[in-house]
């Protein structure tokens, strides 16, 4: 079973930037399906994004419509790693994010959380006003 940590949570102003990492051991990084969800207090455990392979070096880069235009989903498979850069963040976007992998398949993109195999322990990301 893949192995994932976060890392690049922190505390930032609205209207800044983050960078989050997911590190990945295992084979066949290349070929899983990749997701981030984020949890708020209180709250269920929700999609953000998700990065599923296509064919060849295509990949399919997913997003909730929250995050649509303001996140970015990428990978390097020479690291074993997936990232979410987060701009023009807002105090709603106030969680903590979590990695998640899913073994490779067919489907185009995964947001439901149950459907994936493996998960990281977390990161929290504050946005403060």
């Amino acid at each position: 079973q893949v192995q994932l940590v976060e890392s690049g949570g922190g505390l930032v102003q609205a209207g800044g930037s983050l960078r989050l990492s997911c590190a990945a051991s295992g084979r066949a990084f290349s070929g899983y399906t990749m997701g981030w969800f984020r949890q708020a207090p209180g709250k269920e455990r929700e999609f953000v994004a998700a990065h599923s392979w296509i064919a060849g070096t295509t990949y399919y880069a997913d997003y909730a419509d929250s995050v649509k235009g303001r996140f970015a989903i990428s990978r390097d498979n020479a690291k074993s790693t997936l990232y979410l850069q987060m701009n023009s963040l807002k105090p709603e976007d106030t969680a903590v994010y979590y990695c998640a992998a899913r073994k490779p398949n067919t489907r185009r993109t995964i947001r439901v959380p149950n459907e994936y195999d493996g998960w990281g322990q977390g990161t929290q990301v504050t946005v403060s006003t």
